[in-house]
């Protein structure tokens, strides 16, 4: 299914044009993520989609917006950071926002880099290595999978112990930049610049300087983005939207997971925000983590998995969101320390 987002306001709004080739087609590009197909030459009359700006078609089934079949994200990375090899490096976007095509919230990524930062994926790569990160960043070959359910991370076994660090002081370093200077630096930086070579930031210069004399989570640790909720005892970890928390304890004298737990039972709203509501499918208290599976009625990724804990006399939420409900089902039940026997999921490749 896919919903068209050009209004002529919106196209309008740019400051930048440039000229790319993708997949044998010759395109136009803004910096406000429009892009405009032209005509092929050989063509004796435009194609339905030819000769006019759109920012594409949202396919709603995975959030990207779409001219013909080709992802408009892929094309405005390719007009304004350079032409890559997609089965090598994949776009990103910064704000994970997939509608939001301007080029300054998009950047390529290794595969790793993109891996690790995903929340999931990181805890999945830490449980592989023994629960140490720097076990990977040492020796990615230190991946094992006895189970056989996390397949889909075993590529990493291959990388080098110099990309994996490189990767990961860049994933820590842009963790701790605020939104505005990471889309910055991405503005100004071609990737032929730095996304091969070891980032040049002091503390990324530190870790690589001092390790192995100094794991790499004594060297830096990346900071958490808190914001505001709409409950008084809640908070959100990087989670903009402005969100209700029905279930959560308000009695600042009696905060405890234990009393959040006690209020949760399965089929109660748990979250309310503009966008929708989400119902509680499953949740488990293990140790000083909640974790809360949830679904919403509607959405591209109704499924989540909201991960709980009480810090600074708040109680502080994190959200990872699935296409499918097995994929929440799989983390929620990795995430509580049993194991999954249901394989791959749709959601491990996304």
């Amino acid at each position: 299914m896919l919903t068209n987002f050009d209004s002529a306001e919106l196209l309008g709004n740019y400051t930048q044009v440039k000229t790319c080739i993708y997949k044998g087609e010759t395109y136009s590009v803004r910096d406000n993520g429009a892009v405009l197909r032209h005509k092929p030459e050989c063509k004796p009359k435009p194609r339905p989609l030819d000769e006019k700006w759109t920012f594409g078609k949202k396919d709603l089934n995975t959030g990207y917006m779409l001219i013909g079949s080709h992802r408009v994200h892929i094309i405005v990375a390719t007009a304004f950071h350079g032409e890559h090899d997609t089965t090598k490096l994949v776009v990103d976007h910064i704000d994970t926002n997939r509608c939001n095509n301007r080029f300054e919230n998009l950047r390529w990524l290794t595969r790793l880099e993109n891996a690790l930062m995903n929340s999931v994926t990181f805890k999945r790569i830490e449980y592989l290595c023994g629960g140490d990160i720097n076990k990977f960043i040492a020796d990615p070959s230190c991946l094992r999978d006895l189970a056989g359910t996390n397949q889909d991370v075993m590529w990493m076994r291959t990388v080098s112990s110099e990309e994996a660090r490189n990767a990961y002081a860049r994933v820590m370093e842009w963790s701790k930049r605020p939104y505005s200077s990471a889309k910055a630096e991405t503005a100004v930086n071609r990737i032929d610049d730095w996304i091969f070579s070891p980032y040049n930031g002091a503390i990324a210069k530190k870790q690589l300087e001092d390790y192995p004399e100094k794991s790499v989570e004594q060297v830096t640790e990346p900071s958490i983005q808190f914001f505001d909720s709409l409950t008084p005892t809640a908070k959100q970890i990087a989670w903009r939207t402005p969100t209700e928390f029905p279930l959560c304890p308000l009695d600042k004298e009696r905060l405890s997971l234990e009393e959040y737990v006690s209020n949760l039972s399965i089929g109660k709203i748990v979250t309310k925000n503009e966008y929708g509501c989400h119902f509680v499918d499953d949740y488990k208290l293990v140790n000083d983590k909640l974790y809360i599976r949830t679904h919403t009625a509607d959405g591209i990724k109704p499924y989540s998995l909201i991960t709980v804990t009480l810090d600074k006399g708040f109680f502080c939420h994190e959200g990872t969101t699935f296409f499918h409900e097995d994929g929440s089902q799989k983390y929620f039940t990795l995430a509580i320390g049993e194991e999954w026997t249901g394989g791959d999921v749709f959601d491990d490749y996304c």
